[in-house]
């Protein structure tokens, strides 16, 4: 099961019912399929090593940065302009695969990228986004701080103005690639409010460490970072970036990235656990005859389905420029939510073999945890919509 999404026979069922593909514009279905090419060809053959030995291979990023995928809605430097669908269909495919490879391509272009473009000058535009875009600079997004992750207004990150420097002090943790970025977009208090500045890791008194110990997303990266008096120059802060409206920005960026993505997750628990019902032989016949089996199918279909049309939705509104945040709180609590249930009763339906790495099941319910708490966790999604129905905040 390492090396296909799955056996031809279950994909074909899944399309006969329910084809995401026929409903995507030539276009997108274009990057939809490179993406899916690059997934099965060149991650999965050895996602459950990388996994296994908690091993992000940096040596893939040319080949997604070749396909275009980094910064894929960015238009300009070196981006390719693609649509918000279009995107939404890579980052399903990517992670069909595995959530670490979508992380890495939100982490680079829906975050650090995004912050650049909406909130950099000129100058940073140009130095950064193409060399990003090409694979050539990997960059970080430093945010969430080790006292929670849930309240950026607390952070505790200073940045002090010393003449035409600014000094940076404080610690952030869960910072996907901060150890093999080049720029670090760094989030920090000033006397003016949040502001944004964008730090080379080279700098001294930077230091990213990666997290051990980890049971998701094993195959990448996430890391402590440290500041400790990084000095630098007055041209390094994002001119545009003023208060939280910057960083929440790109998380809604990000967020819409997961609302895809949680379904490739589910799609390839799904089709695991259909391959099993068609080939597995118990008590006389093929597991699938049996009803509760049936229904087990039949609740997943309907939970990726319903998912999935949710996430082109959004990407419809996204392309009018329509959408709203509360309306990417919508998908990003039903993907994520869905996908881990799809996940969970995929397990089942495997049995014991369910939670080795001959199927991708247990590997993907691992990763959509991590998935599930990174850009907002449930918690804070559903006190985004209670909000939005209400008009009352209920944030403490």
């Amino acid at each position: 099961m390492t090396d296909t999404l799955a056996p031809a026979a279950a994909e074909a069922a899944l399309a006969a019912v329910f084809d995401l593909d026929a409903l995507l514009a030539p276009g997108e279905r274009e990057w939809q399929q490179k993406a899916r090419r690059v997934a099965r060809e060149r991650i999965l053959p050895v996602i459950e090593e990388d996994f296994e030995n908690r091993h992000f291979r940096q040596e893939l990023v040319p080949a997604l940065a070749a396909e275009g995928f980094l910064g894929m809605h960015i238009t300009g430097y070196g981006c390719a302009g693609a649509s918000a669908t279009a995107y939404g269909a890579v980052c399903l495919e990517l992670e069909a695969a595995d959530s670490g490879w979508r992380t890495f391509v939100s982490v680079q272009g829906s975050l650090a990228m995004s912050a650049i473009a909406k909130f950099g000058s000129e100058e940073q535009k140009s130095e950064w986004l193409p060399r990003m875009a090409a694979g050539e600079a990997i960059g970080c997004f430093a945010l969430t701080e080790p006292e929670g992750g849930s309240d950026p207004a607390a952070m505790r990150t200073t940045a002090v103005r010393e003449g035409d420097d600014w000094v940076i002090t404080g610690t952030k943790r869960w910072i996907g690639l901060a150890s093999i970025a080049a720029v670090a977009v760094v989030w920090a208090q000033t006397e003016e409010g949040v502001r944004g500045f964008l730090v080379p890791t080279d700098t001294a008194g930077f230091r990213a460490t990666p997290i051990e110990g980890k049971f998701a997303m094993r195959s990448s990266i996430q890391c402590d970072i440290a500041f400790d008096g990084v000095r630098v120059p007055d041209t390094a802060r994002l001119p545009e970036a003023r208060g939280l409206r910057g960083p929440f920005s790109c998380l809604n960026e990000a967020r819409y990235g997961i609302v895809w993505g949680a379904m490739g997750a589910a799609r390839s628990c799904l089709l695991a656990a259909l391959d099993r019902a068609m080939s597995r032989e118990v008590f006389g016949g093929p597991m699938g005859r049996f009803q509760l089996t049936q229904a087990k199918l039949a609740d997943m279909l309907l939970e990726y389905e319903k998912g999935v049309l949710l996430a082109l939705h959004l990407g419809r509104l996204k392309d009018a420029g329509t959408l709203e945040p509360a309306q990417i709180s919508v998908g990003k609590l039903n993907s994520v939510r869905e996908a881990l249930a799809i996940a969970s009763s995929a397990r089942s339906m495997l049995g014991g073999d369910g939670v080795t790495s001959e199927f991708p099941v247990m590997r993907h319910m691992a990763n959509l945890e991590a998935v599930r708490t990174y850009e907002g966790t449930d918690e804070i999604h559903s006190l985004v919509l209670g909000r939005a129905l209400t008009g009352l905040a209920a944030f403490a």
